[in-house]
């Protein structure tokens, strides 16, 4: 699942980069939300398949936190792009006139890095306060699944569901691939 993951969003990130025909604002926001799947996916994945083969299931505190860090600076950025996205969507929608006037590289490149910004920005005043409490409140494998889910389903199913059954995305892979035989 890990690889399928990794190997489906790089080709939607290689689709969206080699084919200029891609190159408009939904597509500039589909390959960094499969950016932010593969850094979902590859912060927590090595450890759990390293704790599965070794049958050791212990992290230390200062890689416990550096994981989670990590793990909710990229679901928080996933989240804040798919406000972007929907966005996009809107203006596209409710103003198709104006959408490229409105949806400018400029203002794709802002809606980024604004995501990043306020992540980084919310992520270090609410979530710190949460890591510092007591985990003896907590079941230890209660969320288990829940994790699972979020973390290694979600950003697999997310180049099916958004991009791999989309006809340009699977022009653009058919020309990468008739390119490089």
């Amino acid at each position: 699942m890990y690889l399928v993951t990794v190997c489906g969003n790089l080709l939607i990130i290689l689709a969206t980069i080699t084919d200029s025909h891609l190159h408009t604002p939904m597509y500039f926001f589909l390959s960094n939300l499969s950016f932010a799947d593969i850094c979902v996916s590859s912060t927590t994945v090595p450890k759990m398949l390293l704790n599965i083969l070794t049958q050791r299931t212990v992290i230390s505190y200062a890689g416990c936190l550096t994981q989670m860090s990590f793990f909710l600076l990229f679901a928080v950025f996933e989240n804040f792009l798919l406000t972007v996205m929907a966005y996009d969507c809107f203006v596209a929608i409710c103003h198709p006139l104006h959408y490229k006037v409105i949806m400018n590289p400029q203002l794709c490149v802002l809606l980024v890095l604004g995501s990043w910004i306020m992540m980084v920005s919310l992520f270090y005043c609410t979530s710190l306060g949460v890591y510092f409490s007591s985990a003896a409140s907590h079941k230890t494998h209660s969320g288990a699944p829940a994790s699972v889910m979020y973390s290694v389903v979600t950003p697999m199913l997310n180049p099916f569901i958004y991009s791999l059954r989309n006809k340009d995305i699977k022009r653009a892979l058919r020309k990468f691939f008739v390119q490089e035989s």
